[in-house]
């Protein structure tokens, strides 16, 4: 009888067959140990042939080089999507531009220094991230594009090409984080912008131009502007404005604190002002005609 209830003893417990269940009886289980367990050419080779299924292609953070040689055996020509970003291009891919039903491209944090010409091929493109690179210019071929978004923050850029006027659809851009002096008068033809950030670059004066836009939202914070252009008062879609960090003179500091408010009122009155400005200045050459008039009848 001793031994009946040993032996019941050191049965095992049905809970810990429960506990412990067959390796892939998970679906997420055996998807993770399968995609750990791929070469890396496989895991590549997985990438563009989803690509190849979906139009969606997705190379980020796989530290290429270049674009990989083995996409020639796949049909990508349907991309609609590619995303190379954290990567260590150095050039934009001229693969890329091959892939001529491309709407949107992210190339964020890479190595690039310049855009070729051959990107004007990407005419069903509208939005690019070429943040967190080396490039020290937009070419003017970009402009061709039918883009809705831009973003070439954190780069080298000292200027935006004249052509920037060109992208009549554009509702975002962001150029932040660069060495920008000077934004390009035809900023201004840029009809369908909602949001400019222009945050962290070398600005001293703001474009009178964009107060004809539809601006949602702006960023100038942290440049060298001193002044806010009165005609910015026309700024009636803008909900989000950004200046801190800028030697401003008019408005004031203690005005810009208050908020946007607060800068519109102060840019009201000021225009007011500027408005009467002419006939104060006519008055003094009016009496000086009259004296002299007077003084002529005077004499004879």
């Amino acid at each position: 009888r001793h031994r009946s209830v040993l032996r019941e003893v050191r049965a095992p417990l049905p809970a810990c067959t429960v506990a412990q269940p067959a390796l892939g009886s998970s679906p997420s289980v055996q998807t993770h140990l399968g995609s750990a367990n791929l070469p890396p050419n496989r895991g590549l080779e997985r990438a563009l042939e989803e690509a190849a299924a979906s139009g969606v292609l997705n190379l980020s953070s796989r530290k290429l080089k270049e674009f990989p040689r083995t996409a020639a055996n796949h049909d990508l020509t349907d991309t609609v999507e590619a995303d190379l970003s954290k990567n260590r291009l150095t050039d934009v891919p001229s693969e890329v531009c091959h892939l001529v039903a491309l709407e949107t491209l992210n190339l964020y944090h890479n190595c690039i220094r310049t855009i070729p010409d051959s990107v004007i091929s990407l005419q069903s493109l509208t939005s690019v991230n070429l943040s967190r690179n080396q490039l020290g210019s937009l070419p003017a071929c970009l402009c061709g594009l039918p883009l809705r978004v831009l973003n070439a923050s954190n780069n080298k850029l000292v200027s935006l090409p004249e052509t920037i006027g060109q992208l009549h659809s554009l509702m975002e851009l962001d150029i932040s984080c660069n060495e920008i002096t000077a934004l390009p008068r035809h900023i201004g033809r840029l009809k369908a912008l909602r949001e400019l950030n222009v945050r962290r670059n070398l600005l001293c004066v703001l474009p009178e131009d964009l107060a004809d836009l539809p601006l949602v939202k702006f960023d100038f914070s942290c440049n060298k502007v001193s002044t806010i252009p009165v005609c910015y008062r026309k700024m009636k879609q803008l909900q989000s404005l950004q200046l801190e960090n800028n030697p401003l003179q008019s408005p004031p500091a203690q005005i810009c604190i208050k908020g946007k408010v607060h800068i519109f009122k102060y840019l009201s009155i000021e225009a007011c002002r500027s408005e009467k400005m002419p006939d104060s200045l006519y008055l003094p050459y009016k009496t000086v005609l009259i004296v002299g008039s007077w003084d002529q009848s005077r004499d004879n």
